[in-house]
């Protein structure tokens, strides 16, 4: 795995992992995942101890919106990639006593077959995590966790009380414009907890940023 360049987001902790395709007359070849690369690198601190245990994939339509989501017993950090279309990955800070709680960013992930490069995202526990979706797409996903049904829950990305003042303007434009065209959501995402409600569940205990900190997760 050839990877070009690690960048952090305005939520430092999310991190970007650019690397390279090889590209010829034929079309193009890419190592996208090597185990020792990603865990040896000093910039991904919070993969060293990660074992990915699961991979999804989903398609979505046109003007899906999904998440926010988030797990616990067990964690699940999410190493997220676009196969086709464009994605554009939400990410939420709900850690206990984080600075940056409550605060939503976006990144703009589309996928084209004549890039010399790809990207995953890594969205480590403590976040909560969603897309959306401008054209038909596929995604995949590594987990750091199984799912766990009895220990799940989400935030509705349509909360008022979110705070979305370090996300690009561009992006936040583009999800508010899809959001008011009857956007194709689940209703179990659409009626999500807000901030508030999450302060008072039962998994907020489950991500206190001291905690989550010292043993290396987030």
């Amino acid at each position: 795995m050839k990877i070009t360049n690690i960048k952090s987001l305005e939520l430092p902790d999310i991190k970007v992992i650019q690397f390279a395709r090889f590209l010829d007359h034929r079309g193009y070849f890419t190592e996208q995942f090597r185990k020792s690369d990603l865990i040896g690198n000093p910039n991904l601190r919070s993969l060293k101890n990660v074992e990915f245990v699961q991979a999804n994939q989903s398609y979505s339509k046109e003007n899906v919106v999904r998440g926010m989501h988030l797990q616990w017993n067990p964690y699940m950090g999410k190493l997220v990639r676009t196969l086709s279309g464009n994605m554009v990955d939400l990410i939420l800070d709900v850690r206990k006593k984080s600075l940056d709680f409550g605060k939503m960013i976006a990144y703009d992930m589309p996928s084209s077959v004549e890039n010399d490069t790809e990207e995953w995202i890594w969205i480590p526990p403590g976040f909560a995590h969603g897309n959306f979706f401008p054209k038909p797409s596929i995604i995949e996903y590594l987990c750091s966790g199984e799912y766990s049904p009895g220990c799940e829950t989400g935030i509705s990305p349509l909360s008022k009380d979110i705070d979305w003042s370090l996300c690009d303007l561009r992006l936040k434009e583009n999800f508010d414009k899809i959001v008011s065209n009857n956007p194709l959501m689940t209703d179990k995402d659409k009626d999500g907890l807000s901030l508030k409600d999450w302060k008072n569940h039962k998994g907020y205990s489950n991500f206190v940023y001291e905690e989550l900190k010292e043993k290396n997760i987030c």
